[in-house]
């Protein structure tokens, strides 16, 4: 038997929460299309993986969004992307250092 609109037989009513950065306009124009399409197919090249290829593109694309006022201005830093000389400090750090053996010592 069903209890649908019985006693105790709630529905749970969530609300909506808005997008963390907020709304932003669609590309009607396509003027950002080009390098959208190049992202999904490095995507599918790359099986889903978001490779640094594929990351360098995704990262052109919100910068053409955001030169078209299709997106709120923002630095690439906050976006969750890391400058290329920062890349290179913080995988070094990460890399386990190399121990020399002197001979006779």
């Amino acid at each position: 038997m069903s209890t649908f609109g019985g006693p105790g037989g709630r529905m749970i009513i969530s609300k909506p929460s808005p997008p963390e950065r907020g709304s932003f306009p669609l590309d009607h124009e396509a003027e950002c299309q080009p390098i959208m399409k190049q992202y999904l197919r490095c995507l599918r090249a790359h099986r889903g993986i978001n490779d640094d290829e594929c990351r360098q593109l995704s990262k052109g694309y919100l910068q053409c969004r955001m030169d078209r006022n299709l997106m709120a201005v923002d630095s690439m830093r906050n976006l969750g992307y890391q400058e290329p000389e920062q890349l290179n400090v913080d995988s070094a750090k990460g890399m386990p250092e190399q121990q020399v053996k002197v001979d006779g010592k």
